[in-house]
């Protein structure tokens, strides 16, 4: 989605990714899960930590920051999983998302969303649906179903299934 097509006050809620802040669409958001023991998966790309159980379920988790070249998340007591919901090929999948720390849920009108910067060919900024104005501060809102590519989506979703599969066999 443009930032043409927000018409509305969304709400979003804001998380840090090492020094820079971020923001979901709340509507995306399941819920906000302190650090957890995680599950790693063999043969997983370095960024898809692995998976939780969650209440029965098998959530595969990845590290943004990594995802997003910055450095791998170091646990602390402020380290969350953002549970969320991301479009795989018109298929709602539920992943877990590793962030610094989470902070608030807030109202960004759309006026105060300005189109993600375009520098070039070479910067790929598709994975933003835009800036947040937020007081003085700038917040890049995630398209979370552009984060990741088609192959990755469908390897992080097959991980949570496959997983699944064998955690019922055990």
């Amino acid at each position: 989605m443009s930032i043409a097509g927000i018409t509305e006050t969304t709400q979003y809620l804001s998380f840090n990714l090492d020094e820079e802040e971020f923001a979901l669409e709340i509507s995306r958001v399941r819920e906000v899960l302190d650090f957890t023991r995680i599950t790693k998966v063999p043969k997983a790309p370095s960024f898809m930590k692995g998976v939780i159980n969650l209440r029965g379920s098998v959530v595969p988790v990845v590290d943004l920051k990594e995802k997003f070249g910055i450095r791998e998340t170091e646990k602390t007591v402020l380290t969350r999983i953002i549970i969320c919901e991301i479009d795989v090929d018109g298929e709602l999948t539920v992943i877990g998302a590793l962030a610094d720390s989470v902070h608030e849920v807030m109202d960004i009108e759309p006026q105060d969303i300005e189109p993600a910067p375009k520098i070039g060919t070479r910067l790929d900024t598709d994975f933003l649906k835009g800036m947040g104005k937020h007081g003085d501060d700038f917040i890049m809102i995630l398209d979370i179903d552009h984060v990741f590519s088609a192959d990755e989506l469908s390897l992080v979703s097959r991980t949570g299934s496959d997983a699944g599969g064998e955690a019922a066999c055990a």
